[in-house]
């Protein structure tokens, strides 16, 4: 049965789109840590990360790095941090989180967003891509 990430991947269900490539997606958390707060995922249905094949894995690091760098100047924040947790959705994901405080990486305050500052901040994040 397809994941939840993987029915993204193909269209059937909308998300705010940051970046793709053949291999690998990056969209924006619908349910964010702060703002900006962004999945990047292989296009591969994988559960876990160290399931990855090498080429699979150092591709998706690549991947999230480029966008780490494009929301870290698209986001004001003192760095965009990174996790690898996995256990909501069992399809490789890399969080990148824009921090303010070490609350914004603990997955316990969540920002509520509009559609329109969904739409607003995934193109913002593009543009620096």
């Amino acid at each position: 049965m397809a994941t939840l990430f993987t029915k993204i991947i193909n269209g059937e269900i909308p998300s705010y789109k940051v970046a793709e490539t053949e291999d690998f997606l990056a969209f924006l958390d619908i349910n964010p840590n702060s703002k900006g707060h962004t999945l990047c995922i292989p296009k591969k249905e994988v559960d876990k990360i160290f399931d990855l094949d090498e080429d699979t894995y150092m591709g998706l690091m690549k991947f999230s790095r480029k966008v780490a760098l494009a929301i870290e100047k698209a986001m004001p924040c003192k760095r965009v941090g990174m996790s690898v947790i996995g256990l909501e959705v069992p399809h490789v994901h890399v969080h990148l989180i824009p921090l303010h405080s070490m609350e914004d990486a603990r997955f316990t305050k969540k920002e509520k967003l509009e559609q329109k500052e969904f739409k607003d901040i995934a193109q913002c994040i593009a543009s620096y891509l």
